[in-house]
Parts: structure tokens; C-alpha cells; sequence
């Protein structure tokens, strides 16, 4: 007959007493007695009698790892992540001992040698886990807001002189973003970005407005600054791109020139992810307008090219298959945009040796404070436009919508 749970554990409470007492002989007779009346597991009965466990299976106690990554360790690796713009781990692990190499040799940071040895071989996880903490605290909450998606990429082609090359560097995509604060009138601030495809090099200029003239101008001084011979444009349908002008200067010039589908804006997809994470991230979503702002934002752009293209690892994808309802991405490893051109074969010796003597002479540290500083002031310059009681107007006379008025924020 097999007792209930409750007789068992009042005979396990009247043993236990009697099993302290104990001799070792002793012991071993009424382990033998208990698990006659129960039907325990003689493992699981010993446990049971000698207090390790009351009601449940106990296995083994588990024994507690050393701790290798100690707080002087995440102080360091908390300081250099704030410096590369708070990047996950698997980035970050790409750049980490490029990085502390280039903040010892500026002298932004002194790292004792086991400090340096661990942060050499942390791994991507660990580095989440350990900053998940300092990640919590950044996130904005109760805010909404949209970020770039899986996008595809085609193009369709106006005039070319060259098959598109998507492993060569020179072949770019390019795409204006408004700085009008949320509501496009007047004239305000547009930033031209330029992402290379084969190597994600990023470059921004800021124009004071649409006009062809300004667009063509800032392309023409983009072009000044890549580390490659341009050989191909590739923009979405805009006036300030698809007009005379621009297309004289590709055909003059000898380049690729192509264009997007009319309403899919995720055909310039290398691009469009660039407007968030390089210009979004850096400037944000308010209205810039006068001569004042558009040199401030240049400068802030001067310093930002440097940083996003020699220090901030980016991933490209590689397959996509679709297994039933879940898609399964494969991406290499993340590299900058410099260590890709490093790599490239179509670079010729004398580019390379010019960045590489560039990167020995950044100091990522000095570059971040030097944004900072910019940003700060861009803040200050930021202006709210002048119709902001006005009621939006995209909205049909009848519905709700066109009774709200936008408001500005605290």
C-alpha cells in the first residue's frame, strides 16, 4: 500500500530527526527504511533526510564559475561602446581590438594587460549581456516610431555607358532627406546622402533646398571626397535628380545613371537604410533652415564621414530563404566601410595607402566629442515652423484629422 504525499512527508520529518542523531550504520538502515515505506529514489531519499532538499528532486548543487568579466572589465567595455555610438555585440566584436588600439595610441584610454587580454576574446553575447543593463536605460519608451525594413533593390536603367558591379566600389545610390521638422513648406535644410554599394562607404552634404543646382553641386563635392573613382548613379524618381541637368553631367562625365520604379522607394535600399542609421541618428527629425544651420550640419557631416566609415562596422546580407512562415537571413562579418575597401581587389595600391595612412591619425574618442559638441549646438539652432498652428492638410475635408492642429513639443 503506498502511502499519500502527506504520510510521506510526515514520516521524512519524524526520520530526519532521528537520521541527525544518527550513527553511520545507523544511517544506512533507515535510509533502507524510508525508501521501503515511500518508493523514494535512495539518491533522491539521502538528500531528503540530511536537509538539502524538502520537497522536490535535488541534483547535484551547482557550482559557481569564477567571475571573468569584472567590474573594471565593463567599465572599459562600457566606455568603448559609448564611443562606437551604443552598436550591438556582434558589431562591436568586429571593431573592438582595432578600436582599443586606436584610443592607447591617442592616448584616450589606458588598459591594464589582463583588462586588454579579456576584451580581446569576449564574444558577442557576452558583450550583450553584460551591457544589457546600460541598453534598458537608453530605450526610448512609449514612443513609436519607423525604422528600415528588409528592403530589395532593382533598378531601372536611363542611360548607361556600364553594367552595374554591386562587388566594385564606385557604383553609389543616392537620396535627399528632409529637415523640415514635420511639416514640408517653405524652405528648409535637405541632407544629399551617397552610399557606396559594394562597401557601405556613406557620405553626406547638406544643400539649403531641392534645387537642382544645390543637388548637383553637393554630388559634385561628394564625389571630390570618395576614396574611389565613381562610376555609377542609381536615385528614386525625384525632380531633383531625374531633370537635364543632372543627366547632362552623367553623360558628360561618362557615368552609369539609373533610376528607381515610381513608387517604391525600397529600390534604393542600401541607401534608404543609411538615412536612418547615419543621418536620422545624427541629426534627428527637427526643422533646419538658414545658412547658419546648413554650415553647422556640414561640419557636423565632416566629422561624421570619418567615424561611420573607418569605425563603424556595418553587415551585409548574403542569402534569404523563406522555410514556411519564417525567413532565414545569412550576413558575413561585420567590417567597416574602410576595411571593405581594404579588402577589394578593384582598389588600386596607392588609394589603400592613402586611407591607411588616414586611419592611423583618427582618434574615434576625439571624433564622437567633436559631434557631440555639434549636435549640441544644432539643438540650439533647431526651429519650429512658422504654420505650426496651422491644420494638417494632407487629410480630407471630412474627416477628423483635419480639426487637429499640430502641436509643439514640450
Amino acid at each position: 500500500m503506498r502511502l499519500t504525499m502527506k504520510e510521506r512527508k510526515a514520516v521524512t520529518a519524524k526520520m530526519r530527526e532521528r537520521y541527525s542523531r544518527a550513527e553511520k550504520k545507523e544511517k544506512g538502515r533507515l535510509l533502507d527504511e524510508l525508501v521501503a515505506l515511500t518508493g523514494y529514489n535512495r539518491c533522491y531519499a539521502a538528500n531528503l533526510l540530511g536537509g538539502k532538499q524538502r520537497s522536490r528532486l535535488v541534483t547535484a548543487p551547482r557550482r559557481r564559475r569564477r567571475r571573468v568579466y569584472d567590474a573594471a572589465v565593463l567599465a572599459a567595455l562600457r566606455r568603448i561602446w559609448m564611443l562606437m555610438d551604443c552598436i550591438c555585440g556582434k558589431r562591436l566584436v568586429a571593431i573592438l581590438p582595432e578600436v582599443m588600439g586606436a584610443l592607447e595610441r591617442h592616448r584616450e584610454l589606458a588598459l591594464a594587460t589582463d583588462i586588454k587580454a579579456k576584451l580581446s576574446t569576449i564574444s558577442a553575447a557576452s558583450i550583450d549581456r553584460l551591457l544589457a543593463g546600460e541598453r534598458r536605460q537608453l530605450e526610448l519608451r512609449g514612443r513609436a516610431g519607423t525604422k528600415p525594413g528588409t528592403l530589395l533593390r532593382h533598378q531601372i536603367p536611363i542611360r548607361t555607358f556600364a553594367e552595374w558591379d554591386q562587388t566594385q566600389p564606385g557604383f553609389v545610390e543616392i537620396d535627399l532627406v528632409g529637415h523640415d521638422g514635420g511639416i514640408a513648406e517653405g524652405d528648409f535644410c535637405q541632407t544629399l546622402d551617397l552610399t557606396d554599394v559594394a562597401s557601405g562607404w556613406t557620405e553626406t552634404q547638406a544643400v539649403r533646398n531641392k534645387a537642382q543646382v544645390w543637388v548637383l553641386r553637393a554630388l559634385q563635392e561628394l564625389r571630390a571626397r570618395l576614396p574611389f573613382t565613381l562610376r555609377g548613379i542609381d536615385s528614386d524618381n525625384g525632380s531633383e535628380f531625374i531633370n537635364h541637368q543632372l543627366l547632362h553631367y552623367a553623360v558628360t562625365e561618362r557615368l552609369t545613371f539609373t533610376r528607381g520604379r515610381a513608387h517604391r522607394s525600397n529600390d534604393n535600399c542600401y541607401v534608404e537604410q543609411k538615412n536612418w542609421s547615419v543621418v536620422r541618428r545624427a541629426v534627428g527629425y527637427a526643422r533646419y533652415e538658414g545658412p547658419l544651420t546648413l554650415h553647422v550640419l556640414n561640419e557636423l557631416y565632416g566629422y561624421l564621414r570619418l567615424y561611420t566609415n573607418f569605425f563603424q562596422p556595418v553587415m551585409k546580407l548574403l542569402t534569404k530563404e523563406r522555410i514556411g512562415a519564417k525567413v532565414r537571413k545569412t550576413y558575413d562579418a561585420p567590417r567597416t566601410p574602410y576595411q571593405r575597401l581594404l579588402e577589394s581587389p578593384n582598389l588600386d595600391r596607392r588609394a589603400k595607402q592613402a586611407l591607411r595612412g588616414q586611419y592611423q591619425h583618427l582618434n574615434p574618442a576625439e571624433l564622437k566629442r567633436n559631434i557631440a559638441r555639434l549636435q549640441a549646438r544644432l539643438l540650439k539652432l533647431a526651429r519650429r515652423p512658422a504654420t505650426i498652428n496651422k491644420p494638417i492638410r494632407y487629410a480630407a475635408p471630412n474627416h477628423p484629422w483635419r480639426r487637429l492642429s499640430v502641436t509643439q513639443n514640450s
